[in-house]
């Protein structure tokens, strides 16, 4: 594999795949599986990785808001896209791309049925979102009655789907609010369905759902940050691949005396000599200051090297003492060798916020089949 000559995402389409295909081994064959594509994909590229997705069997694509949808539509994706925050300035724009919205508050319900009216839509599909416990968005449990009679007499909509979202999968000291979670939502659909006349289909599990509670896997399933390689438990990660790397380059390399200090505010003091390189990525670029002054490190040929001094907007400086290497040399920063939840973690955050605030403009590579 060639090295990096620039600060760059490497993005893994083969490790995708594998993950998309462990998950989906967890499932029955005949549950359908949603691909959450947010946020660029996790940080990565939406379209590259939707149409790798739709090409190797997802069934259904998710994202956070319209522009999101209308995005994946421009890339050539053919499969229903789920909407989930969609704002009523977009509902137009949503039913002429042919996306699904969630319908999470009586507003919303209102809004939409308007939207659909006047663009003279006949069972246009919606999924419904119901509030079992995260607290979020979504109807409560006695909204069911409302949103039958908000209904009833209609033909602009159809309720596709209904669905929730669990709030603590990930945490098995949590098993007993996680099930009285499930619980609700089997009460909820229940009920609608008795009073819709017909059962739409039935989404809950997230990830990390998904590995700890497949019995409840209903109708479909969801999947975010399980296909970027994370299963939010060190056991699951190593059964997944990383699907995504970020590598830059040593600009230069400074020799530093005694007393001397590096960076903005003079945050880095010497002690001793020592030797730091620059390199060509900072907070602009999604490494926050908060990863600076010690407290993270990335790799240079395979060897730790911290992040010192405060992190600049396109660069940060690393201690590079006793390491051999060379300006031009390959780094690290995240990626098959050096776990992305462990860069987070230095910063007391997470591999979801990492991986997203990855800037638009480091550029993105592509390897794989």
């Amino acid at each position: 594999m060639p090295k990096a000559q620039e600060t760059v995402l490497e993005i893994d389409l083969d490790a995708l795949a594998h993950n998309y295909r462990h998950l989906r081994n967890k499932i029955a064959p005949d549950t359908k599986f949603l691909a959450v594509v947010k946020a660029f994909a996790y940080g990565s590229d939406a379209a590259q990785i939707s149409l790798k997705l739709e090409t190797i069997g997802v069934d259904y694509f998710a994202v956070a808001y319209v522009k999101e949808g209308v995005a994946l539509r421009e890339a050539g994706i053919t499969k229903p896209i789920l909407v989930l925050h969609p704002q009523p300035a977009n509902f137009n724009t949503l039913i002429e791309r042919c996306l699904e919205p969630s319908i999470y508050a009586p507003r919303i319900l209102h809004l939409f049925l308007e939207a659909a009216k006047q663009l003279e839509q006949k069972k246009y599909p919606v999924h419904l979102k119901f509030n079992t416990g995260l607290n979020r968005l979504g109807f409560w449990e006695n909204d069911v009655d409302y949103i039958v009679e908000q209904l009833n007499g209609r033909d602009e909509l159809k309720v596709q789907a209904v669905f929730s979202h669990l709030a603590a999968s990930d945490d098995l000291n949590e098993a007993a609010f996680t099930q009285t979670q499930i619980s609700t939502f089997q009460k909820i659909t229940t009920a609608l369905n008795s009073k819709l006349g017909y059962r739409p289909f039935q989404h809950l599990l997230n990830t990390s759902g998904i590995l700890n509670y497949p019995t409840t896997q209903f109708d479909m399933v969801r999947s975010g940050i399980g296909l970027y390689g994370f299963g939010n438990e060190a056991t699951y990660d190593k059964e997944l691949k990383p699907v995504a790397s970020l590598k830059t380059i040593i600009s230069q390399i400074h020799r530093i005396e005694p007393g001397e200090s590096v960076g903005y505010n003079r945050a880095f003091r010497a002690t001793g000599h020592r030797l730091i390189a620059t390199l060509p990525i900072g907070h602009a670029d999604g490494i926050g200051r908060q990863y600076g002054n010690g407290s993270s490190y990335v790799f240079v040929n395979g060897q730790k090297a911290l992040i010192i001094g405060n992190v600049c907007m396109d660069m940060i400086m690393i201690d590079i003492s006793g390491i051999e290497c060379r300006e031009g040399d390959e780094v690290v920063i995240f990626g098959n060798t050096a776990s992305a939840e462990d860069f987070a973690a230095t910063a007391n955050t997470i591999s979801y916020e990492l991986l997203t605030g990855i800037s638009q403009r480091v550029k993105r590579v592509f390897i794989g089949n």
